[in-house]
């Protein structure tokens, strides 16, 4: 006969009782069963129970310690000062030690013989091992013995190597204070002898710049471009290679030695300038002479021939000798007259082979045997005009890539301000000067007047051509290096807003598939740098028709704006327009390069071209000195991000 449940719990609990008596009833009495079931169940659930409780408190308990032992290794590697030898230094063992601490306390769930080492590894990076001991509970009940939690980590600075092209706005108003606001200061400007660089064997002679105020905002870019190398420098790795280079501009870039460092073929040979060219004699006031009484009437008429017999003297003097011979004294009137140039005004071809290797080269728009040397500032190669741009498809002047051929469209072409010369209309004009300018030069000091040399120095001091500090190509640079280009006395305010001249060049010398790859390529043996464009203006775009820059004097060559025959040097918009498009293409360029851009805007409002410029979240406003720093120090801490390696 099968048993029933119950039966078979009687029979394994209380064993075959005799039938009859307490004992028999009892074991016939279903009364209190529930109860004696539930106190037996009751001790695999407290075992169930227990496991969970102490396998959620050592999981929790191995997170803390591991979070922990993360901030111990971050701030000992934070915090380490000698790189030499095995073992780690005092100060960052302290530091180590007191992160951990600060984020595990002692006897958190009852934790017990907390220890946390840090260590040096061999790669100069932190490693730390945590233990603690974690006593069970309810399981503890059950014969279990206290847990001990053991975690490993590793901190490193995750900066890969890195390239930093700072792009600089050096213009007239950074010499003001950002409380000047965007109007100007009224500035003086002065003279000043250019430094001499070994790599730029034109550069030097007599430099303009506008006079800075006390706490000028240039005075703060220079303070706030160290401390952005200090911050960076603070997080570097030992074993990270960091590289700067600087490009300073106005509406020139001084880019062209570091183009004839890579092949003097990239400039071309020969250029067209708005210039002049002799247009043969002109009488400089009356003739003089005297009576040769010698010579017949024959003799007389044969007298004629010029003294130098072509050109002029180093004075820039020269005559006609003529006779004439008179009936009345019956002898031959010996007369001279002065001569001067005449000059037909219009576009020149000049032979460049020489000058834009830096040598001095003689000056064929003057007739006084004047050299001049290449400063190294470049007019732009060719472009088309107009603001739409195929980005896949960039005109040579805004494709940072685009290797020069034997074709002169695409090549560069040194700025010759010497011979450039401005005529106040778009047609080609013949003059001979005056009395008080014999030599067709106007000494008029009113700037760009008529028959006016662009380095006339009132054109100069005004900023009608300019020519900054020679760009700085990516190399690694000590502080002190750094310090020297910012300090340099070339580093100075003078000059127009171009913001496209900027960073067209500063595309060109970081991008890592064009002319200066060799500087931006990886070390051997290690993955591509992350390349970073630091882009710093203080004023809105603002182009001038008239103005000698990058794109030649554009009333004359109208290479980015067709501005047609009408003469007029006041703000064009269309111009303007175009050339914040190009702006914009060279960003776009150099986004298509995998840089990234950071933009700051100094004393001004963000422009919609400064923001849509920036890698999305980069843009920043500096409201004076001070801002400028925070906001170049916050740049280089997002280089310099730190994380915990293992």
């Amino acid at each position: 006969m099968r048993r029933t449940v119950l039966e078979r719990f009687q029979r394994c609990f209380f064993g075959t009782l005799p039938k009859g008596g307490l004992l028999t009833r009892l074991r016939g009495n279903v009364a209190g069963n529930t109860l004696a079931m539930m106190a037996i169940a009751l001790i695999p659930l407290l075992f169930i129970a227990g496991s969970a409780v102490d396998t959620a408190r050592l999981y929790m308990v191995k997170n803390r310690l591991q979070q922990a032992c993360d901030a111990g290794a971050l701030a000992g590697r934070r915090f380490m000062g000698s790189e030499t030898g095995t073992t780690l230094d005092a100060a960052a063992t302290t530091q180590a030690n007191a992160f951990f601490s600060n984020n595990f306390k002692v006897g958190l769930f009852g934790t017990k013989a907390v220890t946390f080492t840090p260590s040096k590894t061999s790669e100069n990076q932190v490693a730390g091992t945590a233990t603690a001991t974690v006593p069970m509970t309810l399981t503890g009940m059950m014969g279990f013995r206290d847990q001990a939690l053991t975690v490993t980590c590793e901190a490193r600075y995750d900066v890969a190597d890195t390239d930093i092209m700072f792009v600089l706005d050096t213009t007239g108003s950074m010499a003001c204070l950002t409380s000047d606001g965007t109007a100007g200061c009224g500035q003086q400007t002065y003279n000043y002898p250019r430094p001499t660089y070994t790599d730029a064997p034109g550069y030097g002679g007599t430099g303009w710049a506008t006079q800075e105020k006390a706490g000028s905002k240039i005075s703060g870019l220079r303070q706030a471009v160290l401390k952005f190398y200090d911050t960076l420098a603070a997080a570097v790795d030992p074993a990270t290679q960091l590289r700067y280079g600087f490009v300073t501009y106005t509406s020139t870039v001084n880019a062209g030695y570091a183009i004839t460092s890579m092949s003097p073929a990239y400039i071309v040979d020969r250029w067209t300038y708005n210039s002049r060219e002799p247009a043969g004699d002109a009488n400089n006031g009356g003739y003089g002479g005297n009576y040769n009484y010698s010579k017949n009437s024959s003799q007389c008429a044969a007298t004629n021939y010029r003294t130098p017999a072509s050109g002029f003297t180093s004075s820039g003097s020269a005559t006609r000798t003529y006779g004439i011979w008179d009936t009345n004294k019956n002898a031959c009137f010996v007369a001279v007259q002065p001569l001067k140039p005449n000059w037909t005004y219009k576009k020149v071809s000049f032979d460049t082979s020489q000058y834009k290797l830096g040598g001095a080269v003689l000056d064929l728009s003057k007739v006084t045997g004047e050299t001049s040397k290449w400063l190294g500032c470049l007019e732009e190669r060719d472009t088309i005009q107009g603001g739409n741009f195929d980005y896949s498809n960039l005109p040579k002047d805004l494709d940072p890539d685009f290797v020069p051929t034997t074709d002169n469209a695409t090549r560069w072409r040194p700025m010759w301000p010497e011979v450039v010369y401005y005529r106040s209309q778009y047609a080609s004009v013949t003059y001979s000067g005056d009395s008080t300018n014999p030599l067709g030069d106007t000494k008029s000091t009113n700037s760009l007047d008529t028959y006016t040399a662009l380095m006339a120095t009132q054109n100069v001091s005004n900023a009608w051509v300019s020519c900054g500090k020679p760009v700085q190509r990516l190399k690694v640079m000590s502080r002190a290096q750094v310090s020297d280009y910012v300090n340099a006395a070339d580093f100075v305010p003078q000059g127009g807003t171009y913001h496209d001249t900027g960073m067209i060049w500063g595309t060109r010398l970081i991008s890592p598939t064009g002319l200066f790859a060799i500087d931006t390529r990886p070390r051997p043996g290690h993955n591509d740098p992350k390349r970073y464009i630091v882009f710093m203006t203080d004023g809105d775009m603002k182009p001038n028709p008239c103005l000698y820059g990058m794109y030649g004097i554009e009333n004359y060559d109208q290479r980015t704006t067709n501005m047609g025959t009408q003469w007029n040097c006041s703000d064009n918009t269309t111009q303007r327009d175009n050339h914040n498009a190009r702006f914009l293409a060279a960003c776009a360029a150099a986004k298509a390069r995998n840089i990234s851009i950071f933009v700051v805007g100094f004393g001004q409002t963000l422009t919609t071209q400064l923001t849509q410029c920036a890698t999305p979240g980069q843009a920043f406003y500096a409201a004076d000195n001070t801002a400028l720093n925070t906001a170049f120090q916050t740049i280089a801490k997002r280089v310099a991000m730190l994380r915990v390696s293992k």
